[in-house]
């Protein structure tokens, strides 16, 4: 089963664009960028497919050295005229285990850009260190991550429910159906194949098997991730552990009781980073644009699928009794969801989040998410509590440049009108969990409909 997905439009248009540039696909194991590519394929007359694991594939870049000897033997084993060339995909899977595939790809634009070439790979970060000259400016990159909760509802074939949560605003009598679905979304997380088997076994009791597999893959993977005995340990011990930490922020001195020093920890988990199996959010002291990290401040750590986190913990039985996920896991796992849910819209880019920190030593202040909308940051407050007790959200709207503010929560949409603790007037949009995909689309919505002048 191909899902559909929020990329192939992404796809349609490097297609039809007149100056293409070979594109590579990035993204962690499983994701589905080969399944992608293979449903593209069908729009193509011809298409070759080159798996780079296999020898008898990664023969040819092995054999040959220059793109246009590639190529006149790809099209005479493939049985296709090299008249056809404009007519065909060529895509090099796991291109990572060939770096002179991959410096090859830039004499591909050079040399023959009427074919249409697609490589993909999900260790390319390890493989590009090994490459003298990347061929920068030749090449585009697209970045593919588990469904989010728009494509999951596509995945489930719940047409009706993409229909409302494409509404701006969403509309009330929607609410609980899309907060329903959103909470099933939210406890299985956005693998293809985990989705792949709910939608066939409608039950949670099938998946368990197909977790451990996948995670299995990533720990598996640990010796492509190491250059040495050492770091392998420590990259074995933070994936069999970090899951624990998903409440908290992070220090790599000792991280998970260890006796692991702060460079060893930090070099492994960039490299878990570079792979993009878990992730570093750092925070920020901006009030005003442009953001910044502190890279010298604790980060959170953000693995890449919510439901593997979920079946990590060994909560997924609970959660399906709870009607507000809000209180899953010491409050974490929404606020991790939803940053993955931010995570999986830059399609063009593998540009984080940042979180918002004010730290001193009478009080400390947290804010889960910021969003920058041209000239403005916006805090995105995730929880369920009353506005007044949102004091982190109170502290920056005294500080900031704008009245916007937003709340995500299990509730219905609104926009309330209220007052900081100084007395700063500020607006604060409440957004359901379910419109974690479409927060630009409310952002905008947000700022061009509310304004302090005009009456409310």
């Amino acid at each position: 089963m191909a899902f559909k997905r929020a990329l192939e439009q992404h796809l349609n248009d490097w297609k039809a664009e007149q100056h293409r540039k070979p594109l590579i696909i990035r993204g962690a194991r499983q994701v589905g960028k080969t399944t992608l590519v293979k449903k593209f394929a069908e729009s193509y007359k011809y298409s070759i497919f080159l798996n780079l694991e296999k020898n008898s594939d990664l023969f040819y870049f092995k054999e040959f050295d220059d793109v246009k000897t590639i190529v006149e033997s790809l099209f005479l084993s493939n049985k296709i005229s090299t008249t056809s060339i404009n007519e065909t995909l060529l895509f090099i899977d796991e291109i990572q285990e060939s770096p002179k595939a991959i410096q090859l790809l830039r004499y591909f634009y050079e040399e023959l850009p009427k074919l249409h070439v697609i490589a993909a790979g999900s260790l390319l970060e390890f493989a590009m260190r090994k490459i003298k000259s990347f061929p920068v400016g030749r090449v585009e990159f697209l970045y593919l991550y588990p469904l989010n909760f728009s494509e999951f509802l596509s995945a489930i074939g719940h047409q009706e429910a993409i229909i409302q949560l494409n509404k701006i605003p969403v509309t009330a009598f929607a609410h609980q159906i899309l907060l329903n679905l959103f909470n099933q979304y939210a406890i299985i997380g956005g693998m293809p194949e985990i989705i792949k088997k709910y939608t066939e076994k409608k039950s949670i009791t099938s998946l368990p098997k197909v977790y451990e597999s996948i995670w299995g893959t990533y720990q598996n993977d640990v010796e492509k991730y190491a250059s040495n005995e050492t770091e392998r340990k420590v990259i074995k011990h933070i994936i069999s552990t970090a899951h624990l930490y998903l409440d908290q922020r992070i220090k790599f001195h000792n991280f998970g009781n260890s006796n692991y020093k702060s460079r060893e920890v930090g070099d492994a988990i960039r490299h878990l980073d570079g792979a993009k199996i878990i992730q570093l959010i750092y925070p920020t002291t901006e009030i005003e644009t442009p953001i910044k990290p502190d890279i010298k401040k604790s980060p959170r750590l953000q693995f890449l699928d919510t439901g593997l986190v979920n079946h990590a913990l060994g909560i997924q039985k609970d959660m399906l009794a709870l009607k507000d996920l809000s209180t899953s896991y010491k409050g974490a796992l929404i606020p991790h969801l939803i940053t993955q849910e931010l995570i999986s819209l830059n399609k063009i880019n593998d540009k984080k989040p940042f979180f918002w920190v004010r730290e001193k030593k009478q009080s400390s202040s947290e804010i889960d998410l910021v969003f920058t909308y041209k000239n403005k940051i916006i805090p995105i407050e995730i929880k369920s509590g009353r506005v007044g007790t949102l004091k982190s959200l109170h502290l920056f709207m005294n500080q900031t440049n704008h009245p916007y503010a937003i709340r995500i929560y299990a509730g219905k949409f609104n926009i309330e009108k209220h007052t900081s603790s100084t007395g700063t007037p500020f607006f604060l949009m409440n957004l359901p969990y379910y419109l974690g995909t479409k927060i630009h689309e409310y952002i905008e919505y947000f700022v061009n409909n509310y304004s302090l002048d005009s009456k409310f």
